[in-house]
């Protein structure tokens, strides 16, 4: 399978991309020639780990019929300070609400998300240092 997106200048440092899906719109700081109108393009990578490893999960839990009221995924990145600037440590927590979780279950779909499923963690294995968490609140 084959992805293609197309991404156009709009002026100054805006540009959109149209992607599988829908549209992005990125750009910069208004310090740095933007106007602040759109997303930044690195930390829109940690998103797309998030919504990787975040769809796998729902995915797997459903399955297994281990139902949670609430989950979200948060990733926090350490950006390099030289240039060319890149995460370089990566940590991936995942939250669980709900009454009676099946913890079980809950870790089995982690595990198997971060060590087999997600194409995204993978991508960022290859230039950071990348760890995970399960929260449950």
């Amino acid at each position: 399978m084959n992805h293609k997106t197309i991404t156009n200048w709009s002026g100054d440092m805006m540009f959109e991309a149209t992607v599988p899906g829908g549209k992005i719109k990125f750009d910069a700081d208004v310090e740095v020639g933007g106007q602040d109108g759109g997303v930044r393009p690195k930390p829109t990578m940690l998103s797309a780990l998030a919504g990787c490893t975040g769809m796998d999960v729902v995915s797997l839990l459903k399955k297994m019929r281990a139902e949670v009221s609430a989950f979200r995924v948060e990733v926090d990145g350490n950006l390099t300070e030289e240039h060319p600037k890149f995460y370089d440590k990566v940590t991936v927590r995942y939250f669980f609400k709900g009454e009676d979780l099946k913890k079980d279950k809950i870790e089995k779909a982690v595990d198997l998300s971060v060590n087999r499923y997600c194409g995204v963690f993978e991508m960022f294995r290859s230039f950071a240092k990348v760890t995970h968490e399960i929260v449950y609140e």
